[in-house]
This record gives structure tokens, sequence and C-alpha cells, in this order.
């Protein structure tokens, strides 16, 4: 499994951010943060599976490169 990319961190950071403001605006009332809160964290698990998106393909494309150059390999064998 590769590291996660920026949008992944980013993503999470987001999602972390959106949880402290939606529980302090439910902690004083504060309706406008806790929907701010809320808002954020959708944005954040967005941007977070976006980037699992990407990481899968890269993966994917990582792969298919390494069974075509050991059929190469194998084929020169």
């Amino acid at each position: 499994m590769s590291i996660p990319n920026n949008d992944e961190v980013e993503g999470k950071v987001e999602n972390v951010k959106g949880k402290v403001k939606e529980g302090i605006g439910n902690l004083t009332g504060d309706r406008s943060l806790e929907a701010e809160g809320e808002a954020d964290q959708a944005e954040g698990q967005t941007q977070e599976t976006w980037g699992k998106l990407k990481r899968g393909v890269g993966d994917t494309i990582d792969a298919v490169g390494d069974a075509i150059s050991n059929t190469g390999k194998n084929i020169n064998n």
C-alpha cells in the first residue's frame, strides 16, 4: 500500500477541524458554527475520498507497469 497523498491528508485535517467546530457549536448552542463544522466534515470526506481514488489509480498503473516489465523479462529469458 502506498503513502497517502496530499488530498487524503488535507481531507482528514478538514474532517477533524469540522468535528471540532461542530462540537464547539453544539456545546455553545451556536447553530451556525455547528453547521459550518458539518460542512467542513463533508468537504474533508470528499477530498479524502478523491485522494484515495487517485492513489488507487496510481497503484493500479504501477502494478500494470510491473506486470508488463516482468512479462518482458520472462520473454527475454
